[in-house]
């Protein structure tokens, strides 16, 4: 693994219900290294946003966990973890992907899709004591070499898009990579950089959309981010409307 500390520490278990609940069960009874990497073969009870379930074929895709330690990042701003787990897995996509044949883009607030179809997903689950994080768990998954998903899901995988086989470890090998490029940004503040980045793989972006809200379909104007991390809307009126991920469900 070429880092500094993202990475080095690697925790693999053939099987658990969830890499992101064991790395939270480690936490609570062992020091763990900041940058300490669950990884599974076949996770069993893998979890999503909004209490979904994340699916995933055993051996065949990248199902792992992140054990962060941003002691120094204000809770206003934990959004940005998301922001830089997204751009890490966007940032190894794009070194497989030739981004002349596949259209990669970061789906508000946790997903990221090649042509409009789900590769990867991330949960992050966050630890406050004394108003500050003490811990984070970036939980990611990204479909490899899975060839055969549930209609609903609208899912791809990185052998369908480039017909064959991909090795698992170094898909993840390039996440760690990228990531700690991210999080060093992030330790130094550089948040409009972080956020310039972020929207310029955003998906949709100034573009109107269809989106199911309090159960009805409303086409919206896509703003981008609020500094709060919420997504920003716009109605035919030019008034803005901000969302958080339980309230509203993309449609496309």
């Amino acid at each position: 693994m070429e880092t500094l500390f993202i990475g080095r520490n690697v925790i693999f278990l053939p099987q658990v219900n969830s890499t992101n609940s064991y790395a939270i069960e480690m936490l609570k009874n062992v020091n763990l290294a900041e940058g300490t990497i669950v990884h599974t073969a076949e996770q069993t009870e893998g979890r999503g946003q909004r209490g979904s379930v994340w699916k995933t074929e055993k051996t065949s895709n990248l199902t792992a966990s992140l054990v962060l330690k941003p002691t120094f990042l204000d809770l206003k701003n934990q959004h940005y973890l998301y922001q830089i787990s997204a751009l890490a897995c966007y940032d190894a996509l794009a070194e497989l992907l030739d981004s002349s044949q596949f259209d990669i883009k970061i789906k508000w607030p946790n997903d990221i899709i090649v042509n409009k179809q789900k590769i990867a997903g991330i949960l992050i689950e966050n630890n406050v004591s004394n108003t500050q994080l003490s811990w984070s768990v970036v939980g990611v998954g990204f479909n490899v070499n899975q060839t055969i998903f549930d209609e609903q899901y609208n899912a791809t995988s990185l052998k369908i898009l480039l017909n064959k086989d991909v090795m698992v470890d170094s898909v993840l090998e390039l996440f760690c990579k990228h990531f700690e490029k991210h999080y060093l940004q992030l330790k130094n503040n550089k948040f409009d950089q972080i956020k310039a980045e972020y929207l310029k793989h955003f998906f949709r972006l100034n573009n109107w959309m269809d989106f199911e809200i309090d159960g009805e379909i409303k086409t919206m104007f896509v703003q981008g981010i609020s500094n709060d991390g919420l997504l920003w809307l716009k109605d035919n009126y030019e008034r803005p409307h901000y969302f958080d991920v339980k309230q509203l469900k993309w449609l496309y």
